[in-house]
């Protein structure tokens, strides 16, 4: 495992927010913790309403999170990455719904976040790496600008930045974006 993931995992379990390239974009992530969200939230400039995706490697990792267990056997890594809408269980922070009774889980192969999910035992949550409403930032030194240097770490951002992911919403088969 390289030196960045396991030092990208230590900071997460400390608390920290990390920017990493993920199968869309370049984004923030940090664990479910609320200290944690608390501080993603603030560097975003986010409204705590909107909510925030969990992102995993295994269907496990969003066991806690959802209502309805079964519905998790529909979802599989797709070819274009897909944020689902699921039931939220009663435990899960607002923090993490926003003002929706749903959770925004994405299933991926990305082998950076499968080596951080694996190693910290956990789902991650995630939002594109830029200020609510401004464009994501590409570069080491636009995170930088941008986040104030601010950022607990940074892997170094990929060559391209795909869309972010469709959103469908699996009880209704509703598609968002």
């Amino acid at each position: 495992m390289s030196f960045q993931i396991r030092l990208a995992a230590k900071i997460l379990n400390l608390g920290g927010v990390v920017s990493n390239p993920t199968d869309t974009i370049q984004g923030l992530t940090c664990l479910p913790y609320e200290q944690s969200i608390q501080k993603m939230l603030y560097l975003k400039r986010r409204n705590p309403a909107k909510g925030l995706i969990l992102l995993a490697n295994d269907v496990c990792f969003f066991h806690p999170y959802v209502e309805d267990e079964s519905l998790l056997a529909q979802i599989n890594s797709q070819k274009q990455p897909t944020t689902y809408l699921l039931k939220a269980n009663k435990n899960v922070p607002r923090l993490i719904t926003g003002d929706f009774d749903t959770v925004a889980v994405r299933l991926t192969d990305d082998t950076l976040i499968s080596s951080l999910c694996e190693r910290l035992s956990s789902a991650l949550l995630s939002s594109s790496a830029n200020i609510s409403g401004k464009p994501v930032a590409t570069n080491i030194l636009e995170l930088n600008v941008v986040f104030k240097q601010e950022l607990d770490f940074i892997i170094t951002p990929k060559n391209y930045n795909s869309q972010p992911s469709q959103i469908i919403n699996l009880q209704t088969g509703e598609r968002l974006r």
